[in-house]
């Protein structure tokens, strides 16, 4: 399997050197070694592979200076005084913004269950969240549609670039939606999901202007870099080691489930395309993230192919109708029919899901794996992956040539 993203072995070896920064007393050593490191990257152009991993080298040793780097990294403070209390003021009035649309949810008087899926998913706001509800969405593998990530960004720009659709400037057209969607990203908090998400789409709306490959390995790696380098102390997050781990498996995995049921067939068939469509992104992003869930947390959902099926088509539903009621506010007898669909989607939502949860297995619980385990889980899938590819692509040559 050839992976023709050259950033993401550079994004690799910048979180190896920030892991490995943590334990250092000293930029000293790590200078010593990056100023020759360099002058032997100049020097050994004639030949690229020596010259590649010198530059490799060169990352890591940048990698652990910035895990040494400064612990007021992670509140902005590095920044210039000027940049940061901007920042901060217009986050400030995001969260502003956002507390109003919270008092308009509340104010549609559904019930406090689908209350608390509703401002979650939308909003990013959790405080509102039955307990009982989370457990139920976290046993049976669907916790994530609780956070805001690239399901949620994805609808948002979809809904933008149609409204924009008149607009004849292709620049002016992405350059708004960008706005929007980092507007959206400070209203929401910022985390690390979201922000990973609005690079990604910032990426995309910019690479369309070229027509060129949008979503890629190579646009998360970049989005990687970027952000370990503004903050490397998000290598440490769990929500940003999930989001990424499942957008690489779904980049890379997703490709060769693809290829299982013939291109011809999938075309001929709408719904089969639909349905195996959701499958395979649903698999792919459980292996991605399943031994960081298990590692974490000590849990492993049976269900989550399923679950998937019930929540992803629901969750785009409940996402489209909420921005519908914001948007109906000013007419509040198509806003009353809008709430009490969206309502009754919520609470048939939560209840498939109670059901799935009281299947007979439905999570394991009690796993225990250690950090060395994680790591040749993630050798022994990547090694997998090489075997699965080599053997689809074969099989997937043999169906084009015989058609």
């Amino acid at each position: 399997m050839k992976l023709n993203a050259p950033l993401f072995p550079i994004a690799i070896c910048l979180m190896a050197g920030i892991g490995f920064g943590k334990n250092l007393e000293s930029w000293t050593i790590v200078m010593v070694v990056l100023l020759p490191l360099l002058l032997v990257t100049a020097l050994v152009g004639k030949w690229p592979r020596i010259q590649t991993a010198s530059i490799l080298g060169c990352v890591v040793l940048f990698g652990m200076m910035l895990g040494k780097g400064n612990p007021n990294r992670d509140d902005g403070r590095w920044m210039p005084e000027v940049v940061y209390q901007k920042i901060h003021r217009a986050k400030l009035n995001a969260l502003d913004l956002r507390e109003k649309l919270l008092k308009e949810e509340t104010r549609w008087n559904v019930n406090e269950e689908a209350q608390g899926v509703i401002a979650a998913m939308t909003l990013g706001d959790k405080s509102l969240l039955d307990k009982d509800v989370k457990n139920t969405y976290r046993k049976v593998g669907v916790a994530h549609i609780l956070a805001l990530s690239g399901l949620h960004l994805t609808i948002i720009y979809a809904v933008i670039t149609m409204a924009l659709g008149w607009w004849r400037s292709l620049m002016l057209k992405q350059v708004i939606t960008i706005l929007s969607i980092w507007a959206f990203a400070f209203m929401v908090g910022l985390s690390p999901s979201v922000v990973r998400s609005s690079v990604m789409i910032s990426i995309y709306a910019l690479l369309s202007l070229g027509y060129r490959e949008k979503m890629s390995v190579n646009t998360l790696a970049f989005t990687a870099i970027v952000m370990l380098v503004v903050n490397p102390r998000s290598l440490y997050d769990v929500g940003f080691q999930l989001s990424f781990a499942a957008v690489l498996a779904i980049l890379v995995l997703n490709p060769l489930f693809s290829k299982v049921i013939p291109l011809h067939v999938l075309q001929r068939h709408r719904w089969l395309r639909f349905w195996w469509g959701l499958t395979t992104v649903s698999i792919s992003a459980q292996v991605g993230t399943a031994p960081l869930v298990a590692y974490y947390f000590g849990t492993f959902s049976t269900y989550f192919l399923l679950s998937n099926y019930i929540v992803i088509p629901l969750a785009s539903a409940i996402l489209y109708l909420t921005l519908a009621c914001l948007m109906t506010s000013w007419w509040l007898g198509l806003q009353s029919w809008l709430v009490v669909l969206l309502g009754w989607i919520v609470g048939t939502m939560n209840w498939i899901l109670e059901v799935i949860g009281a299947l007979p297995k439905s999570c394991v619980e009690g796993i225990n794996l250690s950090t060395l385990q994680l790591y040749l889980i993630y050798i022994l899938i990547g090694s997998l992956v090489v075997l699965l590819s080599l053997w689809i692509n074969s099989k997937y040559v043999k169906q084009l040539t015989e058609v």
